[in-house]
């Protein structure tokens, strides 16, 4: 049983260190943009680059009461970047906004992340009922933490083929 336990701790840290290496690449990259260059659309008649970002950081906010780690920060991105497909909407939050909700809504995230213990990863999280997660165990606060580095990954690979 030992081994089983120490496997999970390690399936788990190793989880944690792909987000923050995840979380640091974005944090520089988007960081490194210039108002302009967050204007881009990542090919024509696709996203634009300030777009990805707060759309990122509404669905880590959305992540907050997912865990039990309190109310969202920013619901108000979502108008912009969540249920509104980009340039649709008459104006978005400035750069400098977005990265102050990145940087707040990441923090939090990363303070509930280090109170969670092993079994805590893999209890239900917020948005599936008792009933569900009884018959479907894998939909876990370790699967959406799986299922959201993923998603900034793919939308990190995106920048990456932005033209310099």
């Amino acid at each position: 049983m030992q081994v089983l336990v120490l496997s999970t701790d390690l399936f788990i840290s190793v989880a944690l260190n792909a987000w923050r290496s995840n979380i640091e690449r974005a944090d520089k990259t988007f960081g490194s943009l210039t108002s302009k260059q967050l204007l881009q659309e990542v090919a024509p008649g696709k996203n634009r680059l300030v777009y990805l970002w707060g759309h990122l950081t509404a669905v880590h906010d959305a992540m907050l009461p997912l865990f039990g780690f309190g109310k969202r920060l920013h619901p108000e991105f979502d108008a912009a970047f969540i249920s509104n497909p980009d340039n649709t909407q008459a104006s978005v939050p400035s750069a400098a906004d977005i990265g102050n909700a990145w940087k707040d809504v990441n923090s939090k995230l990363f303070e509930g992340f280090a109170t969670l213990s092993t079994a805590d990863w893999l209890q239900k999280h917020g948005a599936v009922s008792a009933e569900d997660f009884a018959k479907e165990p894998h939909r876990n606060r370790f699967a959406v933490l799986l299922s959201r580095t993923n998603h900034v990954s793919h939308h990190l690979g995106q920048v990456a083929l932005m033209p310099k």
